[in-house]
């Protein structure tokens, strides 16, 4: 959620810096509210004090032994009509809330212009794209070659944009996610976590997936409601939902392994074929909770914290840097790390690294006490994926196929799959 004071300030200036995002900024509607809210808080202070003054008076008046019933009757009106006051300032202020709620983040300066993912820019590329002398078959054709990847008896579990996987391939799956969190709870610092798999709605609210969202959710008919977790990112971060953090436990490192469940809304017809797109799929989340001076450059190490999954594995991928329209709702800047796939001749996404500065934290009322100052101050979170572990499977199949549909594992993960280097 974005500051109030800076709509108050200029919302003008607001307005010009959420254009690009392509997000029209309401200016009528929220000065209107906020010409309401100032009006009703001066009368309600006129109010308070008039209340106050004739408790004054009639305390006064009992003492000369007067008559006090004039005095109390107008101080009932007037706390009659404080209660009317109140309950339209808190409507008003219901109002003004759920337009805040709605509001993305701002873009930050260095994020590049653009209408459209196709003005993302390309920040670097990491290794050469394999060369083939036959025509590589995509990771669906190769999973049923194999008889280990099979998606028709998923749909008549489950339903389409499901996957089945048997034997040597659910092993890869599960190495996968074990290497990587080896990985980051070894080389770079990350603390592993374990967390429910469904969220309460302040929790979804507070990482911004509500009201945004909504409708990509999966809900679950509990009371208080529930949703599964579109990301481990939501109940990673909402620990520190109302809390206060010491200057000694910054910076928050926090890596955790979930399932992640999402409706795909408005997706339908788009990547149907396969894992890239599912409805369930398994990811290994990293998050950074830090000082706000610091979280450019937490972005910059998380990402390549990320980007050395595929190096050890020796992917060939792509940095990019997403440009205005292309952002998500909560993030000030991203990067998206592309890994190449051989069939589709394509670099596709498999991790966005993202900075929401204190979006997230305002939301969340989630706070580090300074102690200069000794005063509260709003944290600023990160979060990205270290992989997706679906679209890691496909890229190694893809990338690691020779022409008789084999797959030649990556060495590093040898340790992981019971001495099994090749899938024949």
């Amino acid at each position: 959620m974005l500051d109030n004071k800076l709509l108050r300030q200029d919302i003008a200036a607001i307005a010009k810096q959420l254009k690009p995002r392509g997000f029209k900024l309401n200016i009528e509607q929220i000065t209107q509210l906020e010409t309401s809210r100032k009006d009703i808080q001066t009368k309600t202070q006129a109010l308070q004090n008039q209340r106050n003054a004739h408790a004054k008076q009639i305390g006064q008046a009992k003492a000369r032994g007067e008559d006090i019933e004039p005095l109390l009757a107008a101080m009932k009106n007037s706390s009659d009509e404080l209660k009317q006051l109140e309950h339209q300032l808190t409507e008003i202020q219901t109002q003004l809330n759920k337009c805040l709620a709605e509001i993305p983040n701002l873009p930050h300066d260095s994020v590049p212009l653009g209408d459209s993912e196709n003005d993302n820019v390309e920040v670097r590329q990491w290794s050469t794209p394999p060369s083939f002398n036959f025509t590589p078959k995509d990771h669906v054709d190769l999973g049923a070659q194999h008889n280990l990847l099979d998606f028709v008896t998923a749909a008549k579990i489950a339903g389409a944009r499901f996957s089945l996987m048997r034997g040597v391939m659910a092993k890869l799956h599960r190495a996968l996610g074990q290497f990587m969190l080896d990985l980051h709870t070894r080389e770079h610092g990350y603390e592993e976590m374990y967390v429910p798999f469904m969220v309460n709605h302040d929790s979804l609210f507070g990482t911004g997936q509500l009201p945004k969202f909504a409708d990509d959710q999966f809900n679950v008919d509990f009371d208080p409601p529930m949703s599964m977790i579109p990301t481990a990112e939501v109940p990673v971060v909402n620990t520190i939902r109302n809390e206060i953090l010491t200057a000694d436990q910054l910076p928050l490192k926090l890596v955790c392994h979930t399932p992640c469940f999402r409706s795909e809304a408005g997706s339908y017809g788009k990547d149907t074929r396969g894992m890239i797109r599912q409805h369930q799929f398994e990811k290994v989340e990293l998050v950074q909770i830090v000082k706000a001076e610091d979280s450019y450059q937490a972005l910059e190490e998380l990402t390549t914290h990320a980007e050395a999954v595929l190096q050890h594995l020796k992917l060939p991928y792509r940095v990019v840097a997403l440009c205005t329209a292309d952002l998500g709702f909560a993030a000030t800047k991203t990067y998206d790390l592309e890994v190449w796939l051989p069939a589709q001749q394509r670099y596709r996404e498999i991790s966005s690294c993202s900075n929401t500065e204190a979006f997230q934290a305002r939301r969340m009322q989630a706070r580090w006490r300074n102690p200069q100052t000794g005063k509260p101050e709003l944290v600023h979170t990160l979060n990205g994926s270290g992989l997706a572990i679906g679209r890691t499977l496909v890229a190694i199949l893809e990338n690691y196929q020779d022409e008789q549909g084999r797959i030649h594992l990556p060495e590093v993960l040898w340790p992981y799959m019971d001495g099994v280097k090749i899938i024949e």
